[in-house]
């Protein structure tokens, strides 16, 4: 496999964030900044954030802000609200980027393939038709068409 040098990723990876919940947890981010941390949407008991290192353009996460691991942890009102969120998230990604379908998932613990194992997330990833080419096969490289930041521009007038 080719190596493609990232450098950024290590502050992403190393940074501690102090937190109303966890420290260092990426979900349990301060209240301030949310533009550089690509925060979408805080309500009392979701957040939506965009993945700083997505599987493609627009790739978010939906994730209770009570620091939990697991779903069946979740209230009922924090389960209404996260689903909720996704919901509202699905609506915002089809107005502002016109995917042609989307994945929707959680990865509950790491062998099931979660990144950020002690707080729960739902990932929404847009896909649209012919978005897998040779660069993913040959190369084992993605293609983000976008910059994070244009992205966020674009979606954040729908939250």
């Amino acid at each position: 496999m080719k190596q493609i040098w990232a450098p950024w990723r290590m502050e992403y990876i190393l940074e501690a964030v102090e937190s109303e919940g966890e420290p260092g947890c990426i979900f349990c981010p301060p209240r301030d900044d949310d533009e550089e941390r690509l925060i979408l949407l805080r309500s009392s008991e979701t957040l939506v954030i965009m993945n700083r290192y997505p599987y493609t353009n627009g790739h978010l996460l939906i994730a209770p802000t009570r620091h939990t691991a697991l779903i069946e942890d979740l209230t009922g009102e924090e389960s209404a609200s996260l689903f909720s969120m996704v919901a509202r998230s699905v609506s915002a990604l089809k107005s502002a980027l016109k995917p042609d379908g989307l994945n929707i998932g959680i990865n509950q613990g790491r062998v099931a393939g979660a990144g950020v194992e002690d707080h729960l997330h739902v990932h929404i990833v847009p896909r649209w038709n012919g978005d897998h080419n040779f660069m993913a096969i040959l190369a084992e490289v993605r293609v983000v068409n976008e910059h994070l930041i244009e992205t966020y521009r674009r979606l954040k007038p729908y939250f």
